[in-house]
């Protein structure tokens, strides 16, 4: 993705520059702020019979049963099967659609203000993470923060 559609994710609107930046196998990755419902503790989950690894739960969140996903599969991350951490509970947009999802995060951290000219790149060979599901990277300080796509990073998958 070019640094002018990764800066669009965010820049849509103003609110878009602010995002949620979570850890997920000690990896920072933004999540713009227009997508987050809420942040709540681990809660029971229950496994569903033959589904995907992306999807593999539902927990109930205020009376609303929600799929939660594991992004360390999709971003080529290690899985690992802890309660520890938190879940970020989203609201996705596909089209005409709406829906609302939970993602597990090793650990939340602040919410911040991304400025669009600051968004870098990806490389477009060599890059560990997949280009549909992160659309370019910040540093900030020591950080390489991610910037998700969540539209792309939470689309279900198709049917084979």
């Amino acid at each position: 993705m070019t640094h002018s559609s990764a800066a669009t994710v965010l820049a849509e609107d103003e609110t878009n520059s602010i995002a949620l930046i979570i850890r997920v196998c000690g990896e920072a990755l933004a999540i713009p702020v227009t997508h987050v419902h809420e942040v709540i503790d681990p809660i029971p989950r229950t496994r569903v019979p033959r589904a995907s690894a992306f999807a593999p739960w539902l927990i109930n969140v205020r009376g609303a049963v929600v799929p939660l996903v594991d992004v360390r599969q999709r971003l080529r991350m290690p899985v690992h099967a802890t309660n520890e951490g938190r879940v970020v509970v989203l609201d996705i947009t596909l089209g005409a659609e709406s829906f609302r999802l939970a993602m597990l995060a090793d650990e939340v951290q602040e919410v911040v203000d991304i400025d669009p000219s600051a968004i870098e790149s990806l490389p477009e060979n060599g890059s560990p993470w997949p280009s549909n599901y992160v659309t370019g990277a910040l540093r900030r300080g020591d950080d390489l923060i991610l910037l998700l796509d969540p539209e792309n990073l939470f689309r279900p998958e198709q049917a084979a």
